[in-house]
Formats: structure tokens, C-alpha cells, sequence
């Protein structure tokens, strides 16, 4: 019996042995397994796959996927994006588009920065915050005139403040590191007065124009059509726009490993959205009505927006990358960035 038992006992204690090492084996195989290289593409949110068996083609050969960063200021992407015109000139190619959408310009240029899109258009400070980074590989590639008259601080209808002296001792509300942030900077040093003179509340603009319809900031520096809206809406008074203070531009923006990898296809993409300039500036009317519904905002705001800015695509010039350099050297003096920046280093040079 004792025999019997022993036996028992170590078939038991096999089995188990046995399982403990199969288990080990499988684990150590599944491992292998995915470290092992494969030939099969990791597929990400912004990406799709292809169902045909067909071999994949080559890195020369592959068909160009570009990844575009917009917001609602950038009213010619917006309605290129509705045309579906980008896709139709990437068709033959066999290329494809992927649009990402977000609240503001300093977002975009780090989601450019660590590769998560390929292209995208801001204002004139975000490219400046995103150089100061460390590492950036964000480039101008192009650049759009705007209007000083597209972005303005504005307080309510019956409010005491009547100049921008009036802001010290004040709460300005503001999206850190966008166009309008530099218009506030401007705006309150060309008054005499010191920026620690005026209480900035960074928030977005979605969160800045609740907080200036309840009255809990005193003042809203902000660009179209957010500005238009709030004009409409609120009888927001202007105390003064950027005209004199800044520039407002719209910079074209990429990656600098899709320009080396797609020069071709950012050449073509350019040319798009330069034929879509053009048809937006002289049709504001139309651009309003097509893109009102995909924005939320009435036509008649949207088209108050369009007919005081300008649009174009247009190579950087010796003039833009100046005044670009004075904007960074402005932020640079007032520690919004971490060092100060040569502008010129981060254009792109087609030649």
C-alpha cells in the first residue's frame, strides 16, 4: 500500500511538473514570438490597413499618407477638408489624408513635434514655443498673411476699461503660446506697462468666452471667428486689434522627416492648398455658408471673419523670418521660453 501511495504521489507530482514546464515553454515561445521582427505594419489610430493579399510595396514606392493638424482658425484647411480636393489630387498615388482637429495652436505643434501628424497651420507663436523645445524637428514650410485685423482684446459693452492702460491690476484672459497671447504681451508693454501689471489667465478659448460672459475676467485676447462670434453674441467691445501690435500670420508647418521622406508629396499638398487660398479670398460669401455648419457658428459671423483677413500660401521670406524673430525674442526676454532661438534655423530651405 505504502508502494502504491509513493507511486500516486510522484505521478502526481509528474503531471504537475510537467504542466509547470509546458506553461514555461509556451510563455517563453509567446515572448520569442513578439520580440521577433515581423512583416506585418502596426496599425494606429490614424491609420487603416488593406485587406488585399498583394505584396507590400516598397519604402520607395509606398504610397504617400499624409497627416494633417487644423483648428478652427484655419478656414482654408477647413474647407479643403470639406472638398475632399486633397484626397482627389492624391488619388492617383494611391495616397490618402488623415485630418486631426484641436482647440488651438500649441497642441498642434507638439503633436507635429513628436510625430503625430505631418502638417499643420498656427498662428505665429506656437512654431516659436515648439522650436524652443528640445529636439524639435518642427519647420516652416510656408506662411499665410492673416491680418492684424483678425484677432483684438475685447471687454464687455459696459465695461470701465476704455484703453489698454486700463488692464493694470486686471484679469486678461488668453490661450498660452497662440498669436493672441503675443498680441496681449504686445499690446500691454507698448501701453508702458509691465506684464506682471496684469493678471493673464491662461485657458482656451472655449473655456476663456464662458469665463468672460460671466464676468470672471475682465478681458478676452482672442483671434476669429472666435472673435466675430463674440462680437455678435455679446456685443463684446474692441479695445484694441493687432493692428500696429502684431502681424497675425499663419504659418504652414512640418515635421522635418516627412519633408525628407515626401518632398514631392508636400510640394503637392502646398499647391492644394494654395489653389484653396485663393478660391476662399474671393469667395467669402460661400466659404461662410460651406463652412458654418462644420464650425457651429452662423455664416454671417464666419463671413464678418473672412472679409477682413487675407489668404495665400506663400514662401517664407527674409521680412517674415525678422519679424518672427522679434516675437521670439520678445517671449525669450519674458521667460515664456526656455531659451532664446534662431527662427531661421527651423525654416526649411527648398533650394
Amino acid at each position: 500500500m505504502l508502494k502504491k501511495s509513493l507511486f500516486h504521489q510522484f505521478r502526481r507530482s509528474s503531471v504537475r511538473m510537467f504542466a509547470l514546464l509546458f506553461a514555461i515553454a509556451l510563455s517563453t515561445s509567446l515572448v520569442l514570438s513578439a520580440c521577433s521582427p515581423s512583416n506585418d505594419t502596426a496599425v494606429t489610430p490614424t491609420q487603416s490597413t488593406s485587406s488585399s493579399a498583394s505584396p507590400k510595396t516598397s519604402p520607395a514606392t509606398e504610397a504617400p499618407k499624409v497627416r494633417i493638424g487644423f483648428q478652427k482658425a484655419a478656414t482654408v484647411l477647413f474647407s479643403l477638408k470639406g472638398k475632399a480636393s486633397l484626397e482627389n489630387a492624391l488619388k492617383p498615388s494611391g495616397g490618402s489624408v488623415t485630418w486631426t482637429e484641436f482647440t488651438a495652436g500649441l497642441p498642434l505643434v507638439e503633436a507635429l513635434n513628436v510625430g503625430a501628424i505631418d502638417l499643420g497651420y498656427v498662428g505665429e507663436a506656437p512654431p516659436i514655443f515648439a522650436q524652443a523645445a528640445a529636439g524639435s524637428t518642427v519647420r516652416y514650410v510656408a506662411y499665410d498673411p492673416w491680418s492684424p485685423e483678425g484677432e483684438a482684446i475685447v471687454v464687455q459693452k459696459d465695461s470701465p476699461i476704455k484703453t489698454i492702460a486700463d488692464l493694470k491690476g486686471k484679469k486678461l484672459a488668453v490661450q498660452k503660446g497662440s498669436n493672441s497671447h503675443y498680441l496681449a504681451v504686445s499690446a500691454v508693454t507698448s501701453a508702458g506697462l509691465q506684464i506682471s501689471d496684469v493678471e493673464f489667465s491662461f485657458v482656451k478659448p472655449a473655456d476663456a468666452r464662458a469665463a468672460f460672459e460671466q464676468k470672471n475676467v475682465d478681458a478676452w485676447s482672442i483671434w476669429d471667428p472666435y472673435l466675430a462670434a463674440i462680437e455678435s453674441d455679446s456685443d463684446a467691445r474692441i479695445i484694441t486689434s493687432g493692428k500696429g501690435l502684431a502681424p497675425n500670420r499663419g504659418y504652414y508647418l512640418a515635421s522635418q522627416a516627412f519633408i525628407e521622406k515626401n518632398p514631392e508629396t508636400l510640394k503637392l499638398v502646398l499647391k492644394e492648398i494654395k489653389k484653396e487660398s485663393d478660391y476662399v479670398k474671393k469667395n467669402p460669401t460661400e466659404t461662410a455658408k460651406l463652412l458654418s455648419p462644420a464650425l457651429g457658428i452662423d455664416a454671417a459671423v464666419l463671413e464678418k471673419a473672412e472679409k477682413r483677413r487675407d489668404h495665400d500660401t506663400l514662401p517664407i521670406t527674409a521680412e517674415v523670418i525678422t519679424k518672427q524673430q522679434e516675437i521670439a525674442d520678445t517671449f525669450e526676454k519674458l521667460k515664456l521660453i526656455p531659451k532664446s532661438i534662431k527662427v531661421k534655423e527651423a525654416v526649411w530651405d527648398w533650394k
